[in-house]
């Protein structure tokens, strides 16, 4: 069961209501924005200085915006969707932003363009379309090969190294990333009341733990759940580095005394530190396939590749946790009104139905990655063979054809539910 520790009541920002808004129809909560001295505000159009409809009852949303290497260029696809549907000059319309692994990545430059959703968008959008594996990773050594016999010789070693171990070697990345976020944005818009809070999560090798690591407005508290917890930072590119270090792929990063990898791996309830965070409504944004449709069976004449097994257990962290909890989210909510109020108060059972908006590709993405297979890099293309390789393709294809075909479908996707996310946003259309 979601136990919700972070009352929505015990936060410190202002929840006013303009007077009069007669001629605007978008009614989802964005707290007006303070003055802060020594801050200029930005100079944007009236609608976003009302911060469009201030509703004092509306419960704050939360973005959710989960792991999937490549595949986290759909999300921004169906964000461009989500910025078309609502009015042009539209803020950030999310209370919380919650990102792990490549998901992370989306959210943190979400946060520091807060004041203008479409900005943020179409910042993302060019990075991803302009974006090719040379400039995510590169091989620790002279070949992939070279590197995996690395990799395996540290694995047998008993002796404690301070060498990474890892087949490839992921600084192409973060120097993007340092070049592209501007981390003093995040308290900004937070201090400004476009943000509530902005939460990363990443793994701790030394205790399993899955921490969720969040910059966020006062009235906040750190958290500590099974097998996960909250701790509030500042945050900054370490804190990405790491929650989108893939274990064995990319080295673990160093944040204080400890070593973390991907926030994927052993996450268990993604939805977890968006709640934790204050929020009530989740905008979810997948990257597997509709769980509804039937999966088409073949006819597995030989043992699995390599390449497979790797994309399965990939696929096990990725995206098979997030499916669960949605679907256990799903159900929750639809218990939560058969539990009597008085069993609640006296068991101190503090549970609430949490409005859910879920968008997931329409196609299966593993089959989109194999049309694109002639983009994977030569050096990687010798060791991965196209029969069988979708899965982990889909995971590591970071090259312009596949992230724009992405970015298409997710656009696609957003639009045929249209309605859905208006009315989501209380958008009358």
């Amino acid at each position: 069961m979601q136990v919700l520790n972070d009352s929505a009541a015990a936060r410190t920002k202002p929840r006013t209501k303009p007077q009069t808004a007669p001629d605007m129809h978008f009614s989802a909560y964005r707290p007006i924005r303070k003055e802060i001295p020594g801050v200029t505000t930005p100079n944007l159009p009236a609608l976003s200085l009302m911060s469009l409809i201030q509703d004092p009852v509306a419960e704050p949303t939360g973005l959710l915006l989960s792991g999937g290497g490549a595949r986290a260029a759909y999300q921004i696809g169906v964000l461009r969707g989500v910025a078309e549907i609502l009015p042009s000059n539209t803020p950030n319309p999310f209370n919380v932003i919650s990102g792990t692994s490549a998901g992370a990545l989306n959210a943190a430059l979400l946060a520091t363009h807060a004041p203008r959703l479409r900005t943020g968008v179409r910042t993302l959008e060019h990075i991803w379309k302009n974006l090719s594996s040379e400039k995510v990773y590169t091989p620790q050594s002279s070949t992939l090969l070279k590197s995996a016999s690395n990799v395996l010789l540290s694995m047998l070693s008993s002796k404690a190294s301070e060498i990474s171990v890892a087949i490839l070697d992921n600084s192409p990345l973060t120097s993007l990333l340092e070049r592209v976020i501007n981390f003093e944005r995040i308290q900004r818009n937070i201090d400004l009341g476009y943000l509530d809070a902005l939460g990363i999560t990443a793994s701790a090798y030394d205790t399993g733990e899955s921490v969720s690591f969040y910059q966020a407005v006062q009235g906040i508290a750190d958290w500590q759940g099974p097998h996960r917890i909250g701790r509030r930072t500042e945050l900054q590119l370490k804190h990405l580095a790491a929650s989108s270090a893939i274990p064995i792929i990319f080295p673990a990063v160093k944040i204080d005394d400890r070593y973390f990898g991907d926030g994927s791996v052993r996450q268990l309830a993604p939805t977890s530190t968006a709640i934790h965070l204050g929020a009530r409504r989740l905008f979810a944004i997948g990257v597997s396939a509709n769980r509804n449709k039937p999966r088409v069976q073949s006819e597995a004449s030989t043992q699995p590749t390599l390449t497979q097994i790797l994309g399965h257990i990939m696929n096990s962290s990725f995206v098979d946790t997030l499916e669960n909890d949605l679907e256990f989210l799903q159900h929750m909510n639809a218990l939560v009104p058969h539990v009597p109020m008085l069993a609640r108060r006296m068991h101190g059972i503090e549970v609430s139905h949490i409005e859910l908006l879920e968008i997931a590709p329409s196609v299966e993405l593993n089959d989109l990655a194999l049309d694109y297979y002639d983009e994977l890099p030569k050096s990687m293309a010798r060791y991965i063979k196209k029969s069988g390789s979708g899965s982990l393709l889909s995971l590591i294809l970071f090259e312009p054809g596949f992230c724009t075909a992405l970015l298409q479908l997710g656009y696609a996707d957003a639009l045929a539910k249209r309605e859905e996310i208006a009315a989501f946003f209380r958008l009358t259309l």
